[in-house]
This record gives structure tokens, C-alpha cells and sequence, in this order.
């Protein structure tokens, strides 16, 4: 699981830790920006993680500054990722979940195009630096009219401009059911897969729900991408519950009827992930 889903409720940074571990899950995913946390809480992270057992899979960075015009923001934003890559390299995670941005002024002062080859640009000098601290750089498709990776075909399109070995795709399951993909589309990432999100939606907003409280055929989702020879980590991505004195149950529902989905597939082995 991701831990941005204790942000806002009574659970704190470590307690997060240990509450997923109890709840049963094999890794985590750390949302903490680099340059707002300290060596110290990055050491109670690591060392936490650690005494439980949770191995830290991936660092979740949202850089909207990377299609950014501005040589200043431009340095900035690489610098911030850069960051993240070594805060990554430090926790051993296998990859950075980078979310890139969207479409500016409509395309109407800087072109989607030249926007897009920032964008390959960027990431692909991200991939470089990735590799080298034994990480990969994972793209989020993002369900959204301006997002650059706003649906399948797109972030195949991108991870393959890119060209990076360590540049690949992350397939966020009810973000791929936003996007209106179908099973079939889920093959255009073959070989490219280098991390999942799991959640439900309602089929028409951006929801992270536990699995069962929408309509996101997570089942088939999650067959198409196993099918595509994917075998890694499968991560919860929950955004807030709707009462957050009971986000543990919140947490613990998500975890149970993941658990049942991955176990009806037999997908699910604790040693692998």
C-alpha cells in the first residue's frame, strides 16, 4: 500500500508502518517529498520498515514542473526527482512512480508537442540517474482531458520515445477503467510494466477506493496485465475514507477483498512482490 493513505487521520508515520504490516501486507510505497522531511524521519522510515519486515517498493513523486518552460523550474524539478531517486536508493526501493503533468494554455503558446518533448527529454536524463542508483522510473497514466499520459496508447507512446531500459509504465487499475481501456489495450504495455496501483472508482471520477466499493472490473484488469508476463508488486492506492476516525477499517477492507481478487487468481505470493 501506499502511504499517503494515512495522511490527515489519526495514524502517524510510523504507526502507518506497523498498522500495515499487522493488517498483512508484504511492502510499501512511501509518499514523503524529500526536500519536506529529514535525514531523521528518513532513518525512522528505513529503520521501522525494516524491524517490521516491509520492504519499501517504490517512492511516489507528483512533478508537474518537468514539462515546465522555464529553465529555472526545469533545474529545479529535475533536482526534486533526482531526490527522490535517492531517497528511493537509500529506503531500496525499486523504483520511483513518477506523475508528470499536463497540457498548458491549450496548446495555444507552447505547442503539446514541444510540451511532450520536454517531457521525454526530462525523464529520459531521469532514467539515466535512475539506473545508475539501481532504480527505474515508473509513468502514471493520469485519466485526465490535459494529462500527457491520459490513457494507454499515450504512455506506450511515451515510454517507447523515451527509450530507456529503466523508463517503463506504471498500469493504475482503476485509472485504466477512467480511461475507458479494455482488456485488449492492456497488451500495448507488454514488457513495459514496471509497477501496478490498485483501486476502484465509480467509473466516472477519480475515486481510490477499496476494491468492491465501485465498478472498476479490477479482476480482469489485474488478468490482462498478468497476462502480459508482469510479475511484480501490486500496490493499494486509497485516497482518504469518508470518515477518517475509521481509516484503518478503511484500510483493512481494501486489503481484504484486494487479497480475495489476487487470491482467486493466484497471483499472490508474499515471497516475490
Amino acid at each position: 500500500m501506499i502511504s499517503s493513505t494515512w495522511l490527515g487521520t489519526k495514524v502517524g508515520l510510523e504507526e502507518g508502518i506497523r498498522r500495515a504490516k499487522e493488517i498483512g501486507f508484504d511492502s510499501y510505497d512511501i509518499f514523503e517529498d524529500p526536500l519536506d522531511i529529514d535525514d531523521a524521519t528518513r532513518q525512522l522510515i528505513k529503520e521501522t520498515c525494516d524491524e517490521v519486515g516491509l520492504p519499501i517498493r517504490s517512492v511516489v513523486c507528483v512533478n508537474f514542473g518537468l514539462v515546465d518552460f522555464n529553465p529555472s523550474v526545469e533545474r529545479f524539478a529535475m533536482d526534486r526527482a533526482k531526490a527522490y531517486i535517492d531517497q528511493g536508493a537509500y529506503f531500496g526501493a525499486r523504483n520511483i512512480l513518477l506523475v508528470i503533468g499536463e497540457y498548458y494554455w491549450d496548446g495555444e503558446v507552447f505547442p503539446n508537442e514541444a510540451i511532450w518533448g520536454f517531457a521525454v527529454d526530462r525523464v529520459r536524463r531521469l532514467g539515466e540517474y535512475a539506473q545508475s542508483k539501481g532504480l527505474e522510473v515508473v509513468i502514471e497514466l493520469e485519466p485526465f482531458t490535459q494529462a500527457l499520459m491520459k490513457d494507454v496508447d499515450e504512455l506506450a507512446r511515451f515510454v517507447r520515445e523515451v527509450d530507456h531500459a529503466a523508463v517503463r509504465a506504471n498500469a493504475d487499475i482503476s485509472h485504466l477503467h477512467l480511461s475507458r481501456a479494455s482488456f485488449d489495450d492492456v497488451k500495448k504495455l507488454q514488457d513495459m510494466i514496471g509497477h501496478i496501483h490498485l483501486s476502484d472508482c465509480d467509473g466516472e471520477r477519480h475515486g481510490d477506493l477499496p476494491a468492491g466499493r465501485g465498478v472498476t472490473p479490477i479482476k480482469d484488469y489485474l488478468q490482462a496485465i498478468v497476462d502480459t508476463g508482469y510479475s511484480g508488486t501490486v500496490s493499494i492506492e486509497l485516497e482518504y475514507s469518508p470518515d477518517p476516525e475509521k481509516i484503518v477499517e478503511w484500510v483493512e477492507e481494501a486489503y481484504r477483498e484486494t487479497s480475495k481478487i489476487m487470491d482467486e487468481l493466484d497471483v499472490r505470493d508474499g515471497a516475490r512482490v
